[in-house]
């Protein structure tokens, strides 16, 4: 069984702007989203995190970076986490984008969109799994922090939950919450959706876990 708390990087100024960051280099944290950074890393002083892993782009890197301090952990860079090429949308005013008619493909029928000059969403969707997948086997039995991308997220947990991908955008994923997913030889399980509230760590109650699986879980306390 691991477990991967998929966190979403902090805010930066590209969201105030309501423009398409995308995979534009130099978009940065700005106050609010370092803080929000710090704030992360001190919700989960006490998980028992065993990696922190996160996409290649600055953001994401800077949100890692005091839960990398907290933990005296490495922050390891993966490709695969990175975000969606959006192509000739990138750095584009989402207000304008709204009104092309591929937009309403975005938000209806992602399966069948392919940004002009970048990524198709069903690829998108493909890469995260596998990245996820990938970083569950080399961490058997741990917690893996895991820093990358709305849209990535929502990809993933839609998979996860068997949520058909032209529904995913119905799941929401604010900058710096946690989602968590536990990845057993029984199947996963997804146990934290778009979570921004205190953390705690429980152990797993023995009538809720499949025979063989043994670990720790993260619970979300009330506040």
């Amino acid at each position: 069984m691991t477990q991967l708390l998929l966190i979403r990087h902090g805010i930066n100024d590209m969201v105030g702007q309501k423009k398409l960051a995308g995979r534009l280099p130099g978009v940065h944290l700005n106050d609010e989203g370092k803080l929000q950074a710090e704030a992360l890393a001190e919700r989960l002083r006490d998980v028992p995190i065993s990696a922190i892993y996160c996409s290649p782009l600055e953001r994401t890197q800077e949100t890692a970076v005091p839960l990398a301090r907290v933990k005296a952990l490495p922050v390891l860079i993966r490709d695969g986490l990175s975000e969606v090429d959006y192509g000739d949308w990138t750095g584009q005013l989402i207000d304008e984008l709204s009104k092309l008619d591929q937009w309403r493909v975005v938000q209806l029928y992602p399966n069948g969109m392919r940004f002009p000059g970048g990524d198709g969403m069903r690829d998108m969707q493909a890469r995260i799994v596998n990245e996820l997948e990938a970083i569950a086997a080399d961490h058997p039995r741990e917690i893996v922090a895991v820093i990358s991308h709305a849209d990535l997220i929502k990809a993933a947990l839609a998979h996860y939950l068997g949520v058909h991908f032209d529904l995913f955008q119905r799941i929401v994923v604010n900058p710096a919450s946690v989602s968590g997913i536990m990845l057993t030889r029984y199947g996963p399980h997804v146990f934290r959706i778009n979570d921004d509230g205190p953390l705690k760590l429980e152990p797993e109650k023995e009538e809720t876990k499949p025979a063989g699986e043994d670990g720790p879980s993260v619970q979300a306390t009330q506040p």
